[in-house]
């Protein structure tokens, strides 16, 4: 463990100029003793750290040392090979400059490790879109993923809901999501992030002067949130069901789970044939009619009177089909 740990103080001083103890301390997650003591180590072994007493001071390695990554493990050199998704940095335009980072690595890694690149291929691959759905590479992405990695404001032609629109935008990140790229991205003057389908731009420009990114800006979270929120957003109605213990099983899997675990989660106690009523958020009726119809007759519709209908039709047209 404590290898490990001076293999990453070492990495950590090479990617800036100098650290203070405390600085380490948090990234190693140590006590600033800790560190003084690593230090003397590492000295004592031959890298060359140089600590700069004071209260400005702090840790640095001299004489532009550089070190080989031969602290690597074999499951750790196959972990970073796989941090590159191929098919999505081939869509950005950034599939050069991924092969010469990882032909990069490879010439540093040990000579044991240097098929870690083939063996990490030959044992993941990542197929991002749904199945039985044709992936298609937006025209305008390579543009804007350079515009997002080099901080710079775009003017962007759009096609929304009300025909097409001119923004100036502050792009911040990128996301595939199940096949679609999405751009999330602040209106030039304006406080708020939104979120753009990179396939709905006509025309994406770059300009020259860049923007100041918001340093507490954190993507990951961005989009969980954003995605919540437009998962709620889409369902506005209600249906009230009675499920038998199969189709509380099974209804997970035909309706959006969130939806399905709030509801179940606020079921009362089974009724004396064993099921369930409750009350379910859906998108719409017609949608709800869809979803619900996977159940078959481990479901019944209580309400609205409508979708009860619709499925009190579909089984008079399934008795006749199927009746003797």
């Amino acid at each position: 463990m404590r290898a490990a740990r001076l293999i990453k103080m070492v990495l950590l001083l090479q990617s800036r100029p100098s650290m203070t103890a405390a600085e380490l301390a948090r990234e190693l997650e140590v006590s600033e003793r800790t560190v003084t003591r690593d230090a003397q180590a590492l000295s004592e072994a031959g890298v060359p750290v140089y600590a700069d007493r004071g209260r400005a001071g702090g840790y640095r390695l001299i004489g532009g040392y550089r070190t080989r990554l031969t602290g690597l493990a074999r499951s750790e050199a196959e972990a970073l090979f796989l941090s590159g998704v191929p098919g999505a940095l081939r869509e950005m335009g950034l599939e050069d400059a991924a092969s010469a980072a990882r032909l990069k690595v490879s010439a540093a890694l040990l000579p044991s490790l240097r098929d870690a690149s083939h063996t990490a291929a030959q044992r993941f691959h990542l197929d991002a879109p749904n199945w039985f759905s044709e992936p298609r590479s937006p025209e305008l992405l390579p543009a804007v993923a350079e515009a997002v990695w080099d901080d710079r404001r775009v003017t962007a032609r759009y096609r929304g809901r009300e025909g097409e629109v001119e923004r100036e935008l502050e792009p911040y990140g990128l996301v595939l999501k199940a096949g679609v790229w999405y751009l999330c991205a602040r209106v030039c003057g304006g406080d708020s992030l939104r979120v753009y389908r990179i396939d709905r731009f006509t025309a994406v420009t770059a300009a020259e002067e860049r923007f100041e990114r918001d340093e507490g800006f954190d993507l990951p979270g961005f989009w969980a949130a954003q995605a919540e929120r437009f998962a709620r957003s889409i369902l506005r109605a209600e249906a009230v069901v009675r499920l038998s213990p199969d189709g509380v099983r099974r209804l997970p899997y035909t309706v959006d789970r969130q939806a399905a675990r709030e509801a179940l989660e606020r079921a009362g106690a089974p009724d004396v044939e064993g099921r369930v009523t409750v009350t379910l958020a859906v998108e719409s009726e017609e949608v709800a009619h869809g979803q619900l119809s996977a159940l078959g007759p481990d479901v019944e519709v209580l309400a609205p009177e409508s979708l009860r209908t619709r499925f009190a039709r579909d089984a008079m047209r399934l008795a006749a089909l199927y009746g003797t």
